[in-house]
């Protein structure tokens, strides 16, 4: 039912047929997710991605003037952080998803979107060739930052007096849709076409809109995601100027992202891009296809509280994770696996506790349960509670495409029942929840439950922008 507004001001139910002309027996359609792709520090591709990260392993290192734009490297000693994670670029020109000829149309952030989109596509088996498949297929991918090295150096142009050696492909390539649009260009997708810029929480956002479009029925299949490159002096010491980035690991790289750890001092900028191919599960099924997931649940709200800093109480964070919760229909005990947004500052980890903690209650933070009694008190659940982890301790932050990334980590969770460690979490404090997995426990990585279960993946951007996405076990 829908409400109306009545003459004297107040609300009287009515039907959505009365009130849009919308046939009364319209559901929202489910969706499922049929096709992933990555471009990540940890390698180039699903499989070496994964890999890397259920062994406990960190793409983090030192930064050398070969990773930043060459007009740049003079500036690197001067930038108080000395560490990056980088997409490695030998994997990138030799995999087998990269376009033949890199075109200097395409900024680096549109090339892993395409790079990543290729392989969810080939993952997915659906390659549109008839006119009526391009038309109900739509992409979404999102980027916080576009390219700042483009701009950046305009910049210097100016400087310079030499603004006509300004080149001919800067305004598309500075563009933030133009890693969606490089992706419907290159399959002819006439479908829905966006590219939310929402900081950190772009990739995320880029997604559950992906999701909705689905769900109304404005597309059958949509290639959605984030994606970023912007490890450049300025967007270095940019950040830095906000002390923001984790400076004292300089000369041990390996330990500088530490999510959730007391010794965190700041994140590490990362790059690359996650694409998942989200399908309508009636038209997955009709084709014969393998769904990894199907998803849920898809919360969005505001901090309306500060520009960079998140609320001091984690409310947006947890109103944005119960949105996910109620629209899903799941129940907060049938949720197994976080996937936590932390970047390893250390305000905003532990804000994403409390936030967690908060909306999760007693799953979150009572001590775990053994197994033997796990199982006596939920019925057929054998999982003691809910496992926490942040796999930004191996990645790095990648800004605009973290949520993304990070959203194909949960579905290979869901996948292989295996929740990944937080890398270099070794002494967590103050610790609100019960089931934060360290990388100091006896396995880098926890098992989860064999019966169908849900997992959620938090991302949250400056401007109090928040998100949270709930998944589950596939349908079919």
């Amino acid at each position: 039912m829908w409400p109306r507004l009545c003459p004297r001001g107040g609300w009287r139910p009515i039907s959505t047929a009365d009130a849009f002309g919308y046939p009364p027996d319209i559901k929202p359609r489910r969706v499922v997710v049929t096709g992933l792709g990555l471009v990540t520090p940890l390698g180039v591709g699903v499989a070496r991605s994964w890999r890397r990260l259920v062994r406990g392993e960190t793409a983090v290192r030192r930064l050398r003037e070969a990773d930043l734009p060459e007009t740049h490297r003079s500036h690197l000693r001067r930038i108080p952080c000395q560490v990056a994670a980088c997409v490695p670029k030998e994997e990138l020109e030799t995999c087998e998803w990269a376009p033949k000829k890199e075109s200097r149309q395409t900024a680096a952030f549109m090339h892993y979107a395409m790079v990543a989109a290729a392989e969810a596509l080939a993952d997915a088996t659906w390659i549109p060739q008839t006119s009526q498949h391009r038309m109900s297929t739509g992409v979404a991918v999102g980027s916080g930052m576009s390219c700042t090295e483009d701009m950046a150096n305009a910049g210097m142009l100016m400087s310079a007096d030499s603004l006509r050696r300004l080149g001919p492909f800067f305004v598309p390539r500075v563009l933030p849709n133009m890693a969606a649009g490089c992706i419907g260009v290159r399959y002819g997708l006439h479908g829905p076409n966006l590219a939310p810029s929402t900081a950190c929480a772009a990739g995320s956002h880029a997604i559950g809109d992906a999701f909705h479009m689905i769900q109304k029925g404005a597309a059958k299949v949509m290639v959605a995601g984030g994606s970023e490159a912007c490890i450049d002096a300025v967007t270095l010491m940019g950040f830095c100027r906000l002390r923001a980035l984790a400076t004292k690991y300089n000369d041990n790289p390996l330990k500088a992202s530490r999510p959730f750890d007391k010794e965190r001092d700041g994140f590490v900028v990362g790059e690359g891009a996650g694409i998942v191919v989200l399908e309508e599960l009636e038209h997955a099924q009709n084709r014969g296809a393998r769904a990894y997931a199907e998803i849920r649940g898809y919360g969005v709200s505001g901090d309306g509280h500060h520009i960079t800093q998140p609320h001091p109480t984690g409310l947006g964070a947890s109103l944005a994770i119960m949105g996910a919760l109620r629209n899903s229909g799941v129940n907060p005990e049938d949720v197994a696996y976080l996937n936590a947004h932390a970047t390893s500052t250390p305000l905003g980890d532990d804000i994403e506790q409390r936030a967690i903690a908060s909306a999760f209650g007693d799953w979150a933070t009572k001590e775990p349960l053994p197994s033997s009694s796990a199982g006596q008190q939920h019925g057929k659940r054998s999982h003691p509670g809910l496992l926490v982890s942040s796999t930004k301790g191996a990645t790095g932050h990648l800004l605009g495409a973290s949520g993304a990334v990070e959203l194909v980590f949960t579905v290979l969770s869901l996948t292989h029942r295996v929740a990944p460690a937080t890398v270099n979490l070794t002494n967590p404090e103050p610790c609100l929840l019960a089931g934060l997995i360290c990388q100091n426990s006896p396995k880098l990585k926890s098992s989860l439950p064999q019966h169908p279960f849900a997992a959620m993946s938090n991302s949250f951007g400056f401007g109090g922008t928040n998100s949270a996405l709930l998944l589950t076990t596939p349908p079919f």
